[in-house]
């Protein structure tokens, strides 16, 4: 266990609804995300859950007290052959515990041992502490878009990350 909370990687029973409630109730709290927002996560995380493959896909739970703080996601099924990160969210409690940067180490590992070298994710200007996170691991802004697809403009980014280790 470090920093109080310890990560385990694939499904466990709750988890599904844990990181819809998790994403749910912060960016509607935070950045004023309608119900659309919180549906679609939850049919794609379900959607997710269904075809997960371990050898390829990985799904980060970081636990505190026996109850989910936080999680991560590499969906191996993304564009042009690049595995996304998805569903990056932590509770208000565990965001600056070092959690974020543990379940971040733990993706990249796992990208650099089964041979994915391109990965992308989505995100979207504000997330200052999230974004701190993609730097520091080597993902660059590649594109920008203003949206609001979930009720308040939004200018939304996508990063890039490649694998440059030869591994």
């Amino acid at each position: 266990m470090a920093g109080g909370f310890i990560i385990t990687r694939g499904y466990a029973p709750g988890a599904i609804g844990r990181v819809v409630e998790m994403h749910g109730r912060y960016y509607a709290d935070q950045w004023g995300f309608e119900a659309r927002f919180e549906a679609e996560v939850a049919a794609e995380l379900a959607g997710f859950i269904g075809r997960y493959d371990p050898a390829k896909d990985g799904f980060w739970l970081a636990w505190q007290d026996g109850r989910i703080t936080a999680s991560l996601t590499l969906d191996h099924a993304g564009d042009d052959g690049a595995a996304r990160v998805r569903w990056f969210v932590a509770e208000p409690e565990m965001q600056g515990s070092g959690v974020g940067g543990k379940l971040f180490d733990e993706l990249l590992a796992f990208a650099r041992e089964t041979g994915q070298s391109a990965l992308y994710l989505w995100t979207f200007e504000g997330l200052t502490a999230a974004r701190k996170l993609y730097d520091r691991a080597g993902f660059v802004l590649t594109e920008e878009v203003m949206e609001d697809d979930w009720g308040p403009l939004i200018k939304a980014q996508r990063m890039e990350w490649r694998d440059g280790s030869g591994a």
